[in-house]
């Protein structure tokens, strides 16, 4: 009698859960069947504005799919009307999205500079956007054989990077390093000073050809930097780093008296004594580029 009763509970239980009297033999139409694989497809999708794109698209087609089948095959009103639904939300998610995709879109040369540095990086349009807004959107041209900075005299007030053409270093006459396209211009000007400190170049910088650079003033890149902190990061990183491309670029051309070339990766190397830097006009210059470095 026990047992008899559990299995009647047991048949109960069951049959509450799955409520089916009788499993349908048949399959559901091909158009059901397509609606669950653009499901799928949309699903995978990736992040960012193309990716939203491609999500809503295939949520929107596969929602497509599934309205026709509630509607032609399942004849069910309440089916019909959820799909179509999140069929209307998808199709005003991708109008959204692709109307923020072209709000963000910038000029020929803003586009360039964020594929050769930015978008290496993994940084959104929309934090791109802050940046380039932070600069309105201009860019300079700097003509052949004019003058970006000069030595004791150009106060340090902006952060450039150089689009096209190609920049001379000098100090004293010596000819330094050149700058080329996406470099900045004035980083270890820019490392050396604190926020409310100033300051003068310390180096001159003329155009060996026609150059475009785009610049931020300083006290209005600071802001930007105090109110976004992960682009404060991005250009700590992106300063350093140039710096350092400088510094190897000098290294080159630094050797002692012996004739054996300094390696900046020896933490000798800034204390070097006086007397042998002394005798090659260039290494002051790094030296200097190097304490700055090390302060930092």
């Amino acid at each position: 009698m026990e047992r008899e009763a559990l299995k009647s509970e047991n048949l109960t239980f069951w049959d509450t859960v799955l409520n089916c009297s009788e499993w349908k033999v048949d399959v559901e139409g091909a158009v059901y069947h397509l609606a669950n694989i653009l499901l799928v497809l949309g699903f995978m999708g990736g992040s960012g504005f193309y990716g939203l794109l491609y999500l809503f698209f295939f949520l929107a087609l596969g929602f497509i799919c599934s309205s026709i089948w509630a509607w032609m095959d399942a004849c069910a009103a309440d089916i019909f009307s959820w799909n179509f639904t999140l069929l209307v939300i998808c199709a005003v998610q991708m109008v959204h999205v692709a109307y923020q995709l072209r709000s963000v879109t910038f000029a020929t040369e803003f586009q360039d500079l964020y594929g050769c540095i930015f978008q290496q990086l993994g940084i959104p349009l929309t934090v791109y956007g802050e940046i380039v807004s932070c600069c309105d959107g201009e860019v300079t041209t700097l003509e052949k054989d004019h003058f970006y900075a000069m030595e004791g005299r150009t106060p340090i007030e902006n952060l450039a990077i150089l689009l096209s053409g190609r920049i001379r270093v000098t100090v004293n006459g010596e000819f330094l390093h050149y700058i080329y396209p996406y470099q900045f211009l004035d980083s270890p000007e820019w490392d050396s000073l604190r926020p409310s400190e100033e300051g003068t170049f310390q180096v001159t910088l003329r155009a060996d050809t026609t150059c475009r650079y785009v610049g931020w003033r300083r006290k209005k890149l600071y802001l930007l930097f105090a109110k976004y902190r992960y682009i404060a990061k991005l250009f700590s990183v992106l300063i350093g780093n140039d710096i350092t491309e400088k510094l190897f670029s000098l290294n080159d051309k630094v050797y002692d008296r012996d004739g054996i070339r300094y390696d900046l990766r020896l933490p000798s190397f800034c204390h070097a004594a006086l007397p042998d830097l002394e005798k090659n006009p260039t290494p002051p210059a790094l030296g200097s580029l190097s304490r700055r470095q090390h302060q930092s």
